[in-house]
Protein backbone atom coordinates (compact mmCIF):
# COMPACT_ATOMS: atom_id res chain seq x y z
CA UNK A 1 0.00 0.00 0.00
CA UNK A 2 1.08 3.68 -0.92
CA UNK A 3 0.41 6.15 1.58
CA UNK A 4 1.64 9.88 0.51
CA UNK A 5 4.10 10.80 3.15
CA UNK A 6 3.32 13.44 5.36
CA UNK A 7 5.14 16.30 6.22
CA UNK A 8 8.76 15.80 8.73
CA UNK A 9 8.61 18.38 10.68
CA UNK A 10 11.32 19.78 13.65
CA UNK A 11 11.73 23.03 15.00
CA UNK A 12 13.76 24.41 12.24
CA UNK A 13 13.12 21.95 9.14
CA UNK A 14 9.63 21.06 7.18
CA UNK A 15 10.04 18.29 3.93
CA UNK A 16 8.58 20.77 1.07
CA UNK A 17 5.94 19.00 -1.37
CA UNK A 18 8.40 19.32 -4.35
CA UNK A 19 10.66 16.85 -2.28
CA UNK A 20 8.64 14.37 -2.06
CA UNK A 21 7.59 14.65 -5.58
CA UNK A 22 11.34 13.98 -6.45
CA UNK A 23 11.87 11.35 -3.63
CA UNK A 24 9.03 9.65 -4.80
CA UNK A 25 10.55 9.59 -8.88
CA UNK A 26 13.92 8.28 -7.42
CA UNK A 27 11.78 5.46 -5.40
CA UNK A 28 10.55 4.67 -8.62
CA UNK A 29 13.18 4.58 -10.67
CA UNK A 30 15.30 2.40 -8.14
CA UNK A 31 12.88 -0.52 -7.79
CA UNK A 32 12.32 -0.40 -11.54
CA UNK A 33 16.46 -0.82 -11.92
CA UNK A 34 16.46 -3.55 -9.42
CA UNK A 35 14.05 -5.54 -11.11
CA UNK A 36 15.46 -5.15 -14.72
CA UNK A 37 18.81 -6.57 -13.30
CA UNK A 38 17.41 -9.26 -12.70
CA UNK A 39 17.48 -12.48 -15.43
CA UNK A 40 13.97 -12.78 -15.41
CA UNK A 41 13.67 -9.68 -16.77
CA UNK A 42 15.63 -10.01 -20.06
CA UNK A 43 15.01 -12.61 -22.77
CA UNK A 44 17.74 -14.43 -22.59
CA UNK A 45 17.72 -14.58 -18.82
CA UNK A 46 21.33 -12.91 -18.15
CA UNK A 47 21.63 -10.83 -15.72
CA UNK A 48 21.59 -6.89 -17.12
CA UNK A 49 24.48 -4.20 -16.20
CA UNK A 50 23.62 -2.05 -13.85
CA UNK A 51 23.70 1.05 -15.53
CA UNK A 52 21.76 -0.21 -18.60
CA UNK A 53 18.82 -1.37 -16.25
CA UNK A 54 18.99 2.57 -13.85
CA UNK A 55 18.84 4.20 -17.47
CA UNK A 56 15.63 2.51 -18.74
CA UNK A 57 14.11 2.82 -15.53
CA UNK A 58 14.96 6.45 -15.42
CA UNK A 59 13.97 6.95 -19.49
CA UNK A 60 9.87 4.70 -18.31
CA UNK A 61 9.75 6.96 -15.09
CA UNK A 62 10.77 9.89 -16.76
CA UNK A 63 8.35 9.23 -19.45
CA UNK A 64 11.26 9.55 -21.64
CA UNK A 65 11.85 6.67 -24.60
CA UNK A 66 15.72 6.69 -25.03
CA UNK A 67 17.07 2.95 -24.92
CA UNK A 68 20.13 1.12 -24.67
CA UNK A 69 18.52 -1.95 -25.84
CA UNK A 70 15.41 -2.73 -28.04
CA UNK A 71 12.10 -3.07 -25.47
CA UNK A 72 10.29 -5.45 -27.61
CA UNK A 73 13.77 -7.82 -28.15
CA UNK A 74 15.72 -7.64 -25.02
CA UNK A 75 13.53 -7.92 -22.22
CA UNK A 76 11.12 -10.62 -21.21
CA UNK A 77 7.28 -10.00 -20.92
CA UNK A 78 8.07 -9.39 -16.86
CA UNK A 79 10.60 -6.69 -18.37
CA UNK A 80 8.47 -4.72 -20.57
CA UNK A 81 5.37 -5.01 -18.22
CA UNK A 82 7.92 -3.53 -15.07
CA UNK A 83 8.84 -1.12 -17.65
CA UNK A 84 5.23 -0.02 -18.83
CA UNK A 85 4.10 -0.04 -15.17
CA UNK A 86 6.89 2.69 -14.42
CA UNK A 87 5.98 4.81 -17.60
CA UNK A 88 2.35 4.57 -16.45
CA UNK A 89 3.45 5.61 -12.32
CA UNK A 90 5.73 8.42 -14.19
CA UNK A 91 2.85 9.66 -16.37
CA UNK A 92 1.09 10.36 -13.73
CA UNK A 93 3.41 10.82 -11.18
CA UNK A 94 3.91 8.53 -8.15
CA UNK A 95 1.73 10.86 -5.65
CA UNK A 96 -1.12 11.29 -8.19
CA UNK A 97 -1.32 7.22 -7.72
CA UNK A 98 -0.89 7.54 -4.15
CA UNK A 99 -3.76 10.25 -3.94
CA UNK A 100 -5.79 8.39 -5.69
CA UNK A 101 -5.72 5.15 -4.23
CA UNK A 102 -5.90 6.71 -0.68
CA UNK A 103 -8.87 8.74 -1.59
CA UNK A 104 -10.42 5.28 -3.00
CA UNK A 105 -10.09 3.81 0.73
CA UNK A 106 -11.56 7.35 2.08
CA UNK A 107 -8.33 7.88 3.97
CA UNK A 108 -7.69 11.04 5.78
CA UNK A 109 -5.07 13.64 4.76
CA UNK A 110 -3.54 16.17 6.51
CA UNK A 111 -3.42 19.73 4.71
CA UNK A 112 0.41 18.66 3.64
CA UNK A 113 -0.32 15.79 1.92
CA UNK A 114 -3.29 17.36 0.20
CA UNK A 115 -0.71 20.21 -0.65
CA UNK A 116 1.78 17.26 -2.63
CA UNK A 117 -1.24 15.93 -4.43
CA UNK A 118 -2.17 19.60 -5.84
CA UNK A 119 1.49 20.40 -6.82
CA UNK A 120 1.99 17.00 -8.30
CA UNK A 121 -1.14 17.83 -10.72
CA UNK A 122 -0.24 21.51 -11.08
CA UNK A 123 -2.69 22.55 -9.64
CA UNK A 124 -2.63 26.18 -7.84
CA UNK A 125 -5.05 24.96 -4.45
CA UNK A 126 -5.97 21.95 -3.08
CA UNK A 127 -9.54 22.47 -2.54
CA UNK A 128 -10.94 19.73 -4.87
CA UNK A 129 -7.73 17.95 -5.22
CA UNK A 130 -9.68 14.66 -4.22
CA UNK A 131 -11.85 15.18 -7.76
CA UNK A 132 -9.13 16.40 -9.39
CA UNK A 133 -7.30 13.53 -8.72
CA UNK A 134 -9.82 10.52 -9.42
CA UNK A 135 -10.72 12.85 -13.00
CA UNK A 136 -7.30 12.40 -13.66
CA UNK A 137 -7.04 8.86 -13.45
CA UNK A 138 -10.44 8.52 -15.08
CA UNK A 139 -9.14 10.63 -18.17
CA UNK A 140 -5.88 8.47 -18.44
CA UNK A 141 -7.94 5.44 -18.58
CA UNK A 142 -10.84 6.31 -20.79
CA UNK A 143 -8.18 8.01 -23.52
CA UNK A 144 -5.81 4.89 -23.07
CA UNK A 145 -8.51 2.15 -23.56
CA UNK A 146 -10.02 3.83 -25.82
CA UNK A 147 -6.39 3.56 -28.15
CA UNK A 148 -5.96 0.35 -27.72
CA UNK A 149 -9.17 -1.00 -29.21
CA UNK A 150 -8.69 1.40 -31.97
CA UNK A 151 -5.16 -0.06 -32.64
CA UNK A 152 -5.98 -3.62 -32.35
CA UNK A 153 -7.70 -2.69 -35.59
CA UNK A 154 -4.45 -2.96 -37.35
CA UNK A 155 -2.49 -4.69 -35.07
CA UNK A 156 -4.56 -7.73 -34.40
CA UNK A 157 -4.87 -8.35 -38.53
CA UNK A 158 -1.51 -8.17 -38.87
CA UNK A 159 0.18 -9.72 -35.92
CA UNK A 160 -2.80 -11.77 -34.19
CA UNK A 161 -2.49 -12.34 -30.14
CA UNK A 162 0.50 -10.31 -30.36
CA UNK A 163 -1.29 -7.49 -31.73
CA UNK A 164 -3.22 -6.78 -28.66
CA UNK A 165 -0.63 -6.54 -26.27
CA UNK A 166 1.30 -4.38 -28.82
CA UNK A 167 -1.13 -2.37 -29.34
CA UNK A 168 -2.04 -1.75 -24.86
CA UNK A 169 1.54 -1.23 -24.73
CA UNK A 170 1.47 1.78 -27.43
CA UNK A 171 -1.49 3.26 -26.29
CA UNK A 172 -0.17 3.59 -22.81
CA UNK A 173 2.92 4.95 -23.92
CA UNK A 174 1.89 7.22 -26.18
CA UNK A 175 -1.05 9.01 -23.90
CA UNK A 176 2.36 8.75 -21.64
CA UNK A 177 4.25 10.46 -24.06
CA UNK A 178 6.90 8.11 -23.65
CA UNK A 179 8.27 6.76 -27.00
CA UNK A 180 8.70 2.87 -25.69
CA UNK A 181 7.34 0.07 -27.99
CA UNK A 182 7.74 -3.61 -28.09
CA UNK A 183 7.49 -3.85 -32.28
CA UNK A 184 11.14 -5.40 -31.72
CA UNK A 185 8.91 -8.77 -31.14
CA UNK A 186 7.67 -8.82 -34.75
CA UNK A 187 10.17 -6.35 -36.92
CA UNK A 188 13.40 -5.73 -37.09
CA UNK A 189 15.09 -3.63 -33.40
CA UNK A 190 14.70 -0.48 -32.91
CA UNK A 191 12.69 0.09 -35.01
CA UNK A 192 10.14 2.13 -33.62
CA UNK A 193 6.87 2.42 -35.55
CA UNK A 194 8.72 2.87 -39.23
CA UNK A 195 6.89 -0.33 -40.65
CA UNK A 196 3.51 1.28 -39.76
CA UNK A 197 4.37 4.69 -41.72
CA UNK A 198 1.73 3.79 -44.06
CA UNK A 199 -1.11 2.42 -42.03
CA UNK A 200 -3.56 5.21 -41.77
CA UNK A 201 -5.10 3.98 -38.40
CA UNK A 202 -1.88 3.97 -36.34
CA UNK A 203 -1.22 7.16 -37.90
CA UNK A 204 -3.81 8.77 -37.02
CA UNK A 205 -4.27 7.11 -33.07
CA UNK A 206 -0.51 7.74 -31.97
CA UNK A 207 -1.01 11.24 -32.96
CA UNK A 208 -3.62 12.02 -30.99
CA UNK A 209 -3.14 9.49 -28.05
CA UNK A 210 -0.02 11.87 -27.86
CA UNK A 211 -1.93 15.00 -28.43
CA UNK A 212 -3.87 14.08 -25.98
CA UNK A 213 -1.89 13.39 -23.44
CA UNK A 214 0.56 16.74 -24.07
CA UNK A 215 -2.40 18.70 -23.48
CA UNK A 216 -2.47 18.28 -19.49
CA UNK A 217 -5.35 17.62 -17.35
CA UNK A 218 -6.03 20.84 -16.46
CA UNK A 219 -7.35 21.22 -20.28
CA UNK A 220 -8.96 18.31 -20.58
CA UNK A 221 -10.98 19.38 -17.33
CA UNK A 222 -12.42 22.39 -18.35
CA UNK A 223 -12.90 21.26 -22.05
CA UNK A 224 -15.03 18.31 -20.19
CA UNK A 225 -16.50 21.18 -17.99
CA UNK A 226 -17.26 23.60 -20.73
CA UNK A 227 -20.95 22.93 -21.23
CA UNK A 228 -21.42 23.49 -17.64
CA UNK A 229 -18.95 26.99 -17.92
CA UNK A 230 -19.21 28.07 -21.30
CA UNK A 231 -15.68 29.58 -21.32
CA UNK A 232 -11.80 28.26 -20.83
CA UNK A 233 -9.47 29.85 -18.96
CA UNK A 234 -6.75 32.17 -20.49
CA UNK A 235 -4.22 29.00 -19.67
CA UNK A 236 -6.30 26.50 -21.63
CA UNK A 237 -7.06 28.52 -24.65
CA UNK A 238 -3.38 29.49 -24.88
CA UNK A 239 -2.16 25.95 -24.54
CA UNK A 240 -4.96 25.18 -27.20
CA UNK A 241 -3.74 27.95 -29.36
CA UNK A 242 0.00 27.37 -29.31
CA UNK A 243 -0.80 23.43 -29.41
CA UNK A 244 -2.35 24.06 -33.10
CA UNK A 245 0.48 26.37 -34.14
CA UNK A 246 2.77 24.28 -33.10
CA UNK A 247 2.05 21.30 -35.07
CA UNK A 248 1.04 23.21 -38.24
CA UNK A 249 4.50 25.13 -38.00
CA UNK A 250 6.29 21.22 -37.40
CA UNK A 251 4.14 19.95 -40.12
CA UNK A 252 4.90 22.14 -42.64
CA UNK A 253 8.87 22.49 -42.00
CA UNK A 254 8.92 18.61 -41.84
CA UNK A 255 7.33 18.31 -45.46
CA UNK A 256 9.42 21.30 -46.91
CA UNK A 257 12.42 20.13 -44.84
CA UNK A 258 12.40 16.49 -45.39
CA UNK A 259 10.77 16.55 -48.98
CA UNK A 260 13.88 15.03 -51.08
CA UNK A 261 15.51 13.63 -48.91
CA UNK A 262 15.61 10.05 -49.74
CA UNK A 263 16.23 8.42 -46.66
CA UNK A 264 13.35 10.15 -45.17
CA UNK A 265 10.13 11.60 -47.27
CA UNK A 266 11.81 11.69 -50.99
CA UNK A 267 10.16 9.35 -53.51
CA UNK A 268 7.12 9.13 -51.23
CA UNK A 269 3.71 10.08 -52.50
CA UNK A 270 1.81 13.58 -51.25
CA UNK A 271 -0.75 11.58 -48.97
CA UNK A 272 2.58 9.51 -47.34
CA UNK A 273 4.92 12.80 -47.08
CA UNK A 274 1.89 14.92 -45.64
CA UNK A 275 0.75 11.61 -42.60
CA UNK A 276 4.41 11.66 -41.45
CA UNK A 277 5.42 15.37 -41.75
CA UNK A 278 1.89 15.35 -39.18
CA UNK A 279 3.02 12.25 -37.30
CA UNK A 280 6.58 13.96 -36.92
CA UNK A 281 5.51 16.90 -35.67
CA UNK A 282 3.07 15.71 -32.74
CA UNK A 283 5.39 13.51 -31.70
CA UNK A 284 8.61 15.91 -31.74
CA UNK A 285 6.76 17.60 -28.69
CA UNK A 286 8.28 14.71 -26.49
CA UNK A 287 6.83 11.64 -27.29
CA UNK A 288 9.74 10.01 -29.40
CA UNK A 289 8.02 7.23 -31.76
CA UNK A 290 9.51 7.99 -35.17
CA UNK A 291 8.20 6.45 -38.43
CA UNK A 292 10.94 8.33 -40.55
CA UNK A 293 14.16 7.88 -40.00
CA UNK A 294 15.42 10.21 -37.38
CA UNK A 295 19.24 9.71 -37.88
CA UNK A 296 19.02 10.55 -41.57
CA UNK A 297 16.99 13.26 -41.48
CA UNK A 298 18.96 16.70 -43.08
CA UNK A 299 20.86 18.96 -40.42
CA UNK A 300 18.53 21.31 -40.62
CA UNK A 301 15.75 19.34 -39.68
CA UNK A 302 17.59 18.36 -36.60
CA UNK A 303 17.94 22.20 -35.91
CA UNK A 304 14.25 22.80 -35.63
CA UNK A 305 13.50 19.36 -34.19
CA UNK A 306 15.59 20.77 -31.11
CA UNK A 307 13.54 23.74 -30.80
CA UNK A 308 10.19 21.79 -31.04
CA UNK A 309 11.22 19.31 -28.33
CA UNK A 310 12.71 22.09 -26.38
CA UNK A 311 9.62 23.72 -26.04
CA UNK A 312 7.75 20.70 -25.25
CA UNK A 313 4.26 20.36 -24.52
CA UNK A 314 1.67 21.99 -21.46
CA UNK A 315 2.08 22.13 -17.80
CA UNK A 316 0.37 19.65 -15.57
CA UNK A 317 0.91 17.02 -18.69
CA UNK A 318 2.23 13.84 -19.21
CA UNK A 319 5.23 15.05 -21.09
CA UNK A 320 8.31 17.52 -20.92
CA UNK A 321 10.33 20.36 -21.86
CA UNK A 322 10.12 24.13 -20.89
CA UNK A 323 6.34 23.86 -21.58
CA UNK A 324 4.33 25.64 -23.65
CA UNK A 325 3.17 28.26 -21.52
CA UNK A 326 7.26 29.08 -20.46
CA UNK A 327 7.48 29.52 -23.97
CA UNK A 328 4.32 31.81 -24.70
CA UNK A 329 5.61 33.97 -21.79
CA UNK A 330 9.27 34.84 -22.78
CA UNK A 331 7.96 35.65 -26.26
CA UNK A 332 5.37 37.86 -25.01
CA UNK A 333 8.17 39.63 -22.76
CA UNK A 334 10.54 40.02 -25.57
CA UNK A 335 7.11 41.78 -27.57
CA UNK A 336 6.52 44.09 -25.04
CA UNK A 337 10.02 44.77 -24.01
CA UNK A 338 10.31 45.96 -27.87
CA UNK A 339 6.89 47.50 -27.71
CA UNK A 340 8.15 49.70 -24.70
CA UNK A 341 5.57 48.54 -22.59
CA UNK A 342 6.15 47.60 -18.90
CA UNK A 343 4.63 44.72 -18.05
CA UNK A 344 4.07 41.36 -20.38
CA UNK A 345 0.36 40.88 -21.24
CA UNK A 346 -1.01 37.91 -22.79
CA UNK A 347 -4.91 37.92 -24.14
CA UNK A 348 -5.25 41.06 -22.78
CA UNK A 349 -4.00 39.76 -19.40
CA UNK A 350 -0.88 41.06 -17.56
CA UNK A 351 0.91 38.46 -16.37
CA UNK A 352 2.73 38.21 -12.74
CA UNK A 353 6.57 39.67 -12.72
CA UNK A 354 7.07 36.17 -10.73
CA UNK A 355 5.97 34.04 -13.50
CA UNK A 356 7.98 35.57 -16.13
CA UNK A 357 10.96 35.63 -13.71
CA UNK A 358 9.87 31.43 -13.48
CA UNK A 359 9.86 30.94 -16.75
CA UNK A 360 13.29 33.51 -17.68
CA UNK A 361 15.24 30.54 -15.20
CA UNK A 362 13.55 27.73 -16.31
CA UNK A 363 14.39 28.21 -20.07
CA UNK A 364 17.92 29.39 -18.88
CA UNK A 365 18.73 26.63 -17.05
CA UNK A 366 17.45 24.17 -19.69
CA UNK A 367 19.52 25.88 -22.22
CA UNK A 368 22.62 25.64 -19.86
CA UNK A 369 22.25 21.52 -19.34
CA UNK A 370 21.95 21.30 -22.77
CA UNK A 371 24.91 22.75 -23.45
CA UNK A 372 26.92 21.50 -20.70
CA UNK A 373 25.88 17.97 -20.91
CA UNK A 374 25.90 18.35 -25.03
CA UNK A 375 30.20 19.45 -24.22
CA UNK A 376 30.76 16.50 -21.68
CA UNK A 377 29.35 13.21 -23.88
CA UNK A 378 31.05 15.02 -27.18
CA UNK A 379 34.44 15.06 -25.39
CA UNK A 380 33.85 11.82 -23.60
CA UNK A 381 32.98 9.45 -26.69
CA UNK A 382 34.36 9.42 -29.98
CA UNK A 383 31.82 9.02 -32.65
CA UNK A 384 29.53 11.95 -31.24
CA UNK A 385 29.40 14.95 -33.30
CA UNK A 386 27.87 18.03 -31.85
CA UNK A 387 24.65 18.28 -33.60
CA UNK A 388 23.19 14.98 -32.99
CA UNK A 389 24.56 15.17 -29.70
CA UNK A 390 22.67 18.07 -28.72
CA UNK A 391 19.90 16.33 -30.39
CA UNK A 392 20.27 13.49 -28.43
CA UNK A 393 20.47 15.49 -25.26
CA UNK A 394 17.75 17.63 -25.67
CA UNK A 395 15.49 14.45 -26.31
CA UNK A 396 16.41 13.58 -22.70
CA UNK A 397 16.19 16.81 -20.72
CA UNK A 398 12.79 17.36 -22.64
CA UNK A 399 11.62 13.59 -22.19
CA UNK A 400 11.08 13.21 -26.19
CA UNK A 401 13.53 9.83 -26.72
CA UNK A 402 14.06 10.08 -30.52
CA UNK A 403 17.39 9.41 -31.16
CA UNK A 404 20.11 9.68 -33.31
CA UNK A 405 22.27 6.91 -32.41
CA UNK A 406 24.56 8.92 -29.82
CA UNK A 407 22.98 6.54 -26.76
CA UNK A 408 23.96 3.87 -28.31
CA UNK A 409 27.51 5.10 -28.39
CA UNK A 410 27.54 6.84 -24.51
CA UNK A 411 29.97 5.06 -21.68
CA UNK A 412 28.38 4.14 -18.41
CA UNK A 413 29.01 7.64 -17.55
CA UNK A 414 27.02 9.45 -20.03
CA UNK A 415 24.66 6.53 -19.49
CA UNK A 416 24.51 8.13 -15.90
CA UNK A 417 24.94 12.00 -16.76
CA UNK A 418 21.64 11.12 -19.85
CA UNK A 419 19.36 9.49 -16.47
CA UNK A 420 19.98 13.01 -14.52
CA UNK A 421 19.06 15.33 -16.64
CA UNK A 422 16.08 12.72 -17.92
CA UNK A 423 14.98 13.26 -14.18
CA UNK A 424 16.26 17.15 -13.86
CA UNK A 425 13.42 17.15 -16.91
CA UNK A 426 10.69 15.20 -15.93
CA UNK A 427 10.14 16.91 -12.39
CA UNK A 428 11.24 20.39 -13.78
CA UNK A 429 14.44 22.17 -13.03
CA UNK A 430 13.24 23.99 -9.88
CA UNK A 431 11.55 21.53 -8.38
CA UNK A 432 15.09 19.88 -8.73
CA UNK A 433 16.70 22.64 -7.09
CA UNK A 434 14.01 23.29 -4.72
CA UNK A 435 14.20 19.39 -3.28
CA UNK A 436 17.45 19.72 -2.89
CA UNK A 437 18.43 23.59 -1.66
CA UNK A 438 14.68 24.21 0.01
CA UNK A 439 12.71 27.68 -0.42
CA UNK A 440 15.32 29.86 1.97
CA UNK A 441 13.80 32.46 4.12
CA UNK A 442 11.81 35.01 2.14
CA UNK A 443 13.08 37.81 2.25
CA UNK A 444 9.80 40.19 1.22
CA UNK A 445 10.64 42.62 3.69
CA UNK A 446 13.99 43.29 3.26
CA UNK A 447 14.37 46.62 1.14
CA UNK A 448 17.97 47.03 -1.04
CA UNK A 449 18.98 49.88 -2.92
CA UNK A 450 18.06 50.68 -6.58
CA UNK A 451 21.41 49.84 -8.95
CA UNK A 452 21.48 51.04 -12.29
CA UNK A 453 23.21 49.00 -15.18
CA UNK A 454 23.53 50.01 -19.35
CA UNK A 455 21.57 47.34 -21.02
CA UNK A 456 22.61 46.47 -24.89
Amino acid sequence: EVIIMPSVKSKNTQIQPTTVIFLSFIAVILVGAFLLVMPFSSAQGNFTHPVDALFTAASATCVTGLVVEDTGSYWSIFGQIVILIMIQIGGLGLVTLASFFSFALRKKHELRSMQVASESVNTSGFNDVKGIVRSVIKITFICELAGALALMCSFVPKYGAKGIYISVYLAVTAFCNAGFDVMGMVEEPFSSLTAMSADPIVMIVIPLLIIAGGLGFYVWMEIISYRQRKRLSMQSKLILMVTAALIVTGTFLTLILEWDNPATLGGRSIIYKLANSFFNSVTLRTAGFNTIDTANMTPLMKIVSICFMFIGVAPGSTGGGVKITSFAVIIMTIVSVLRSKPDTIIMGRKIEKDMVYKSLTIIFIFIMLILATSIIICYANDGADGLNTAFEVTSAISTTGLSTGVTGLCGKGSLLLLSLIMLIGRVGPITFAIAFAGKGKSSRNEVYPEGKLMIG
